[in-house]
C-alpha cells in the first residue's frame, strides 16, 4: 500500500452546495471557483477518489441514475477544463439516520477506497467542508483538511485549515 491519494468531499469542495437542499440535475451543478485549478496541481501526484453522501437518493428526490448523469457531467468537465477527472467515485445514498458504516462520518467509503486502490492512509489526504468529512478522514487514519470557518482548537487532528480553495491551492503548491 503505497499510493498516495486525496480523497474529496463533493458539494462544498468541488461544486456549489447548494443550501437546505440538493444538486439533483447536471443544471444544478456549479464548479466552485478555483476547482480546476486545484484539481491540476493536486492529480500531477495524487490519485483523486470523489466521496460523497448523496442521501438525496434516500429521500426519493433523485435515482442512482441522475447522480450517475451528474457525475459524467462533472468527469466530462474536469477533462475539459483540467485534463484530468476523478480516478473513481464512491457515493453513499444512505439516510442520515440510517447510521450506514459506509455514510460519512463513518469511515466505510475511505475504507473501500484505500482497499481498491492500495493507497497508504498516512500519505494520503481528505479534504472536506463538514464535521462527518472530518471525523470520517481521522477514523480512517486520513489526514483531514478542512475548507471553511473551523476553530482549529475543536480539530486537533486537522493538517490544515483553510478558509477557501485558494488558500488550499497556495497550501498544496508548496508541500508538492
Amino acid at each position: 500500500m503505497n499510493n498516495r491519494a486525496i480523497f474529496f468531499d463533493r458539494d462544498g469542495i468541488v461544486n456549489k452546495r447548494i443550501i437546505g437542499g440538493y444538486v439533483t440535475s447536471k443544471d444544478e451543478f456549479i464548479f466552485l471557483p478555483k476547482f480546476f485549478e486545484l484539481f491540476k496541481i493536486i492529480k500531477q501526484q495524487f490519485i483523486a477518489i470523489l466521496i460523497t453522501n448523496q442521501q438525496g437518493i434516500g429521500k426519493r428526490l433523485m435515482t442512482d441514475e441522475d447522480l450517475f448523469e451528474i457525475h459524467n457531467f462533472m468527469q466530462q468537465q474536469l477533462l475539459i477544463n483540467a485534463g484530468y477527472k476523478f480516478d473513481d467515485i464512491f457515493y453513499c445514498p444512505d439516510l442520515a439516520e440510517s447510521n450506514s458504516f459506509r455514510r460519512k462520518p463513518n469511515p466505510g467509503m475511505l475504507y473501500e477506497a484505500i482497499e481498491k486502490w492500495k493507497i497508504n492512509p498516512s500519505d494520503s489526504y481528505m479534504i472536506g467542508d463538514s464535521e462527518s468529512d472530518y471525523f470520517a478522514s481521522v477514523s480512517a487514519r486520513v489526514n483531514p483538511i478542512l475548507v471553511g470557518n473551523f476553530i482549529t482548537s475543536l480539530y486537533p487532528k486537522a493538517i490544515k485549515i483553510v478558509k477557501n480553495l485558494d488558500e488550499l491551492i497556495t497550501y498544496f503548491k508548496a508541500i508538492i
